[in-house]
């Protein structure tokens, strides 16, 4: 047993001097030191120092004096990495080579931090520039803006969307669909970009293909009626007027103070041969938008259906 523990405590020993060297490599006669100034060239007080030399763990501190001034001694030549840290302030690493036995002084100038800078705050004063001028008609400018967001960071999908929109804006509607499909690929979801897409397929004559999209979505859930009704207009165009009047008199629930429902489920009626109800429509349109030019052309049909009763 007490052979063991000699062992042991011989053991321990020999661990404890293996350790030795690895600390004696920072140590050695060279001296360094410096000084820390302010963006005004005021010395910085209570600044920590640290330093460590290549490929060791141990580090040598230091601290500025109220002139800003720092010394370590006892370092070993080699190349070291100096840190300097204050609360408030910006931290600063420097490597240098330490080959004398007193290194050139170093000359730190330490900064407050800069502002971090929310990137959605810069991308959101694009869009909103984006979206005045789209407003102002500039349409080619607008969607420049959301090009160059995209250019930068792809992940802003609906920037597709929007350009796509300026494209229909400048009637380039093969355009604005190749934009709008990839929005609807990135967030099949949106429903506004799947209304713009029925919009802008029925324009291009793909009036199935709207009708389809149209068709899927829950009417509750619309917010902007015009792709339903320009569909409708197509429908009753296309002889399809039973088919219109049953769309818009949704259409009718979900906004009621959208007048021009009314006008073209009348429109509808008619061309369903459903004269009565186009007539209660036409007339229920005119008395509530009597200064629309839509108003116009319902009393023309009116006088018409008068006429040949």
């Amino acid at each position: 047993m007490k052979s063991f523990r000699i062992a042991a405590v011989i053991g321990a020993v020999l661990m404890t001097l293996a350790a030795l060297p690895a600390l004696a490599q920072s140590r050695g006669n060279a001296r360094l030191s410096g000084k820390v100034l302010d963006e005004a060239g005021q010395p910085i007080v209570d600044v920590m120092v640290k330093a460590q030399r290549a490929g060791q763990t141990d580090m040598l501190p230091g601290k500025s004096n109220k002139k800003g001034e720092w010394n370590i001694n006892g370092m070993a030549d080699g190349q070291w990495t100096i840190e300097l840290t204050k609360e408030g302030l910006e931290p600063v690493s420097q490597t240098i080579e330490v080959r004398d036995e007193r290194a050139d002084p170093m000359k730190v100038t330490m900064t407050k931090p800069m502002p971090k800078v929310d990137p959605s705050v810069a991308v959101n004063a694009e869009l909103k520039r984006a979206v005045d001028l789209a407003q102002a008609g500039k349409f080619g400018e607008a969607r420049e803006i959301c090009q160059t967001l995209i250019a930068k960071d792809p992940a802003l999908v609906q920037c597709h969307a929007f350009i796509g929109r300026m494209y229909a804006g400048e009637k380039d509607n093969a355009k604005a669909l190749e934009h709008v499909k990839i929005a609807l690929e990135k967030d099949p979801n949106n429903l506004d970009t799947k209304l713009l897409m029925a919009d802008l397929l029925n324009e291009t004559g793909e009036k199935a293909e709207a009708k389809k999209i149209l068709d899927a979505i829950d009417m509750t859930q619309v917010k902007d009626p015009f792709p339903f009704m320009n569909a409708a207009i197509s429908m009753i165009n296309e002889g399809k007027g039973a088919e219109a009047a049953e769309w818009l008199t949704k259409l009718a629930a979900q906004f009621p103070a959208q007048h021009e429902i009314v006008y073209y489920r009348g429109r509808a009626y008619l061309a369903a041969s459903k004269f009565d109800l186009a007539k209660a429509d036409l007339e229920k349109f005119v008395a509530a938008a009597p200064d629309s030019k839509e108003a116009i052309e319902a009393k023309k049909i009116l006088d018409q259906m008068a006429v040949k009763k």
